[in-house]
């Protein structure tokens, strides 16, 4: 680093060098992400289990049409803050970022009546140890990931295709393939995001809008999260007979 780049000032409690400042801010910014992120999951968990244990909730919610909303709801506030988050306050963010978790919650539900508590858990801790190497690998490396998004992004719409298709084909060995394939993008996925979120802070934004940056980094890596242990739930869940 050169003696010009090296820029002192004079703290309460020190000399830090700009460098140094720069660093300390980065850190603060990745772990409110991933306060963020982490404080979504624990939503959608507390909703999940709250509404599988009331039996008449699940009636109500995967007995009639009413499912199709709650399935579907996830994607349209996805929508609303991909699209229109210049548009959005800085409250109204952060509300719908709640709101999409406690809905995700709804939606998961079924988990909780469908597998047992040991898999649920196990999968849970497996799900977080791969997560976490993986973001920790996304914001350490030096290597450009960048690259690897659009493949990754073929991977995803191919895994919703091949989705789709099997709603109406129910194949046991396609449902197997879409999940071990999806662990393998949504991995990627969290290592590609972590270091995106990373660079957006490298390029510096207002105050309003490197907060809504929190809020959208926190959402990638949640919807990672999520759909990591969903998919290791369909290959590695032990079903409650």
């Amino acid at each position: 680093m050169s003696d010009a780049y090296r820029t002192t000032i004079q703290t309460g409690t020190g000399t830090l060098d700009r460098a140094e400042r720069f660093d300390a801010a980065l850190r603060q910014h990745m772990l409110q992400v991933y306060n963020y992120m982490a404080s979504g999951v624990l939503l959608s968990g507390i909703v999940a289990m709250l509404v599988a244990s009331n039996q008449t909730a699940m009636a109500v919610i995967f007995g009639t049409p009413l499912k199709w909303v709650v399935m579907l709801a996830p994607l349209a506030f996805i929508l609303v803050l991909s699209f229109g988050l210049h548009k959005l306050s800085d409250g109204a963010t952060q509300a719908l970022f709640w709101l999409f978790c406690a809905v995700m919650g709804l939606s998961m539900a079924s988990i909780f009546v469908v597998f047992t508590g040991a898999s649920i858990a196990r999968v849970f801790f497996i799900t977080a140890a791969t997560f976490g190497a993986m973001s920790l690998y996304g914001y350490t490396t030096k290597r450009d990931l960048s690259g690897f998004g659009s493949f990754l992004l073929m991977g995803l719409i191919g895994l919703m295709i091949a989705g789709l298709v099997n709603i109406f084909l129910q194949s046991s060995m396609l449902q197997f393939a879409i999940s071990a394939i999806g662990v393998l993008v949504f991995v990627g996925l969290t290592a590609y995001d972590t270091q995106r979120i990373k660079a957006e802070f490298l390029e510096g934004y207002e105050p309003e809008i490197l907060h809504k940056a929190k809020i959208m980094g926190a959402l990638s890596l949640y919807l990672n999260f999520v759909n990591i242990f969903m998919m290791l739930m369909n290959l590695f869940g032990q079903r409650d007979e």
